[in-house]
C-alpha cells in the first residue's frame, strides 16, 4: 500500500467511524428527545447533527473540491458562533428526518471526493488533514451529544458493557518526574490542530503527580470531611460559585442514608468508590487538592508526566508510545460509559509508571488557555485564538467518550472552570522538596 493509499484508507475509516457514532447517538431516541432542549448548556440533539453536516460540507465539499454550496441558506442556522446553544431551539432547525437526509447526501459527495482528492499541494489537503479535522470535528461533537444523553432525564436509551475489574492498584501514589527540559507541543503530527502547534522546549522543575486520576472514594474523604463547607481550601471565585449554586457534591450525586449514589445515562447507582471521580469542576479540582496538601499539575508538567521518555530523551505521541491508541492501552472511543478503575490499563502506563493519562476521564491542569510560542491560526481562528485567555482552563487527555482520532498526547481541551457536565476528572501534583 502506498502512503496516499494508507492515508486515504485512514480517512476513510476515522470518517465512518465517526458517522457510525453520530447514528448512534441520534438513533437510539425518539424525534421528540432530538429536538428538545435536554439543558441549556447543550444544542438540541437535531442540531448537532445538521451541524456536523453543514462543517463537512464546508470544509470538505467546498474548501478542498471547490463545489458549489448545497443549502447556503441553512449556514447561519448552525454557525455556532452566530447562535448561543441557549437559543438553538428557537431557531427554524432542519427537522430530524431532514437532517438525516442533508447529513448522508454531503457524505456521500465526501466519500466520492475522497477518491479523487491529491493529499498535497496545499495545507488543508497535506496528508489528508482537512478529512482528519472534519473526523475530529464529528467526534468532538459526538462526545458532545453524549453529555446531553447523560443531561437528559427519562429512561436508558444508550447501553455499553462495563470496562473489565482490574485488581486493587497497590502501587506507588506518586511518581517523581525528573526536572529538566522536554519537547512540548508537536510539529509533525500531520493531523494535529492549530492550538498544539508548533512544538518547543519548555523547561520544568522536578515534580511528582499521582500515578492515577483521584477515585471516587478519594474524592467522598474530601466531602465527608467538610471540604464544601470549609473556605480555606477554596479560591474567592470558587468559593462564590459552590455558595450561589449550592454545590456540595459532583454533579449527578445524591447522598443516600449513609452512601453516596449517582445517575449515569438514566440509571442510578451506587458511586463505584475505585473508579476516577468524574463531573467535578475546575473550581473543586483545585479545592480537593489544596486539602490534600497538593495542587493541580501545569499543563507542561502533565504533557510531561504524559510524553517524556527518559530513556531516548524525547517526546513520544502517547504515554505507552508512538503506537496508535489500542483498547489495551485507554479507554477511549465509547466503547464502555463509565471510567474504568483506577490503576487499569498497565500496558498504557507511561515510562515513569503514570496510569491512565489518556482516556477515562478529562484532568483538569492549573493553566489557562493560552497559544503557544509562534502560534497561527490555521485553518479559521474561531477553533482556538478566541478562546484564549484566563476565562478558560485547559484539561488534557481525554475520556472514555473521546475517540482516539481527537486524543493525542498533545492534544488540548478546555472549558470555563464552572464546567461540571463535561466528562472531568483529574489528578494532583506537588513540587520537589528543596
Amino acid at each position: 500500500m502506498t502512503e496516499t493509499e494508507a492515508l486515504r484508507e485512514r480517512a476513510l475509516t476515522t470518517l465512518i467511524t465517526a458517522r457510525d457514532r453520530t447514528t448512534l447517538l441520534t438513533s437510539c431516541v425518539e424525534d421528540p428527545d432530538l429536538t428538545a432542549q435536554h439543558s441549556p448548556l447543550m444544542s438540541p440533539l437535531v442540531w448537532d447533527l445538521a451541524h456536523i453536516g453543514n462543517q463537512e460540507e464546508q470544509w470538505l465539499l467546498r474548501a478542498v473540491g471547490g463545489r458549489e454550496a448545497m443549502r447556503p441558506e441553512i449556514d447561519s442556522l448552525y454557525d455556532a458562533f452566530e447562535h448561543p446553544r441557549a437559543e438553538r431551539p428557537t431557531l427554524p432547525l432542519l427537522p430530524p428526518a431532514e437532517a438525516r437526509l442533508y447529513a448522508a447526501e454531503v457524505r456521500g459527495r465526501v466519500l466520492d471526493l475522497l477518491e479523487s482528492t491529491a493529499f498535497h499541494g496545499s495545507r488543508l489537503t497535506e496528508a489528508g488533514f482537512a478529512f482528519g479535522m472534519i473526523a475530529q470535528h464529528e467526534q468532538q461533537h459526538d462526545e458532545t451529544m453524549l453529555i446531553t444523553h447523560q443531561l437528559r432525564t427519562g429512561p436508558q436509551a444508550l447501553t455499553a458493557p462495563d470496562p473489565k475489574p482490574a485488581p486493587l492498584f497497590t502501587g506507588p501514589s506518586e511518581v517523581l518526574v525528573p526536572g529538566g527540559p522536554f519537547t512540548m507541543g508537536t510539529s509533525d503530527e500531520p493531523w494535529a490542530l492549530d492550538n498544539e502547534r508548533p512544538a518547543h522546549r519548555r523547561e520544568v522543575a522536578p515534580f511528582y503527580i499521582d500515578t492515577t486520576p483521584v477515585s471516587n472514594g478519594a474524592y467522598q474523604a474530601f466531602i465527608e470531611d467538610g471540604g464544601y463547607q470549609d473556605e480555606r481550601w477554596w479560591t474567592a471565585a470558587g468559593w462564590a460559585h459552590i455558595r450561589k449554586n449550592s454545590i456540595h457534591a459532583p454533579l449527578f450525586w445524591r447522598r443516600d442514608g449513609k452512601q453516596w449514589l449517582r445517575r449515569r445515562f438514566g440509571v442510578t447507582e451506587v458511586v463505584p468508590p475505585d473508579e476516577p471521580v468524574v463531573h467535578v469542576c475546575w473550581y473543586e479540582a483545585d479545592a480537593y487538592a489544596r486539602w490534600a496538601g497538593r495542587r493541580l499539575p501545569t499543563e507542561a508538567e502533565w504533557e510531561k508526566a504524559a510524553r517524556h521518555d527518559p530513556a531516548g530523551n524525547r517526546s513520544t505521541r502517547y504515554p505507552w508510545g508512538d503506537a496508535d491508541p489500542a483498547p489495551e492501552h485507554a479507554n477511549l472511543g465509547q466503547r464502555h460509559l463509565r471510567p474504568a478503575p483506577v490503576g487499569s490499563y498497565p500496558e498504557g502506563e507511561s515510562p515513569l509508571g503514570v496510569r491512565q493519562l489518556i482516556g477515562d476521564v478529562w484532568e483538569w491542569t492549573a493553566s489557562d488557555f493560552l497559544p503557544y510560542p509562534g502560534f497561527v491560526a490555521f485553518p479559521y481562528k474561531e477553533y482556538s485564538e478566541v478562546f484564549f485567555g484566563p476565562e478558560y482552563k485547559v484539561l488534557r487527555g481525554g475520556s472514555f467518550a473521546v475517540d482516539p482520532v481527537a486524543c493525542r498526547g498533545t492534544f488540548r481541551n478546555w472549558d470555563y472552570p464552572i464546567r461540571r457536565q463535561i466528562f472531568s476528572g483529574f489528578r494532583t501534583a506537588r513540587s520537589e522538596a528543596v
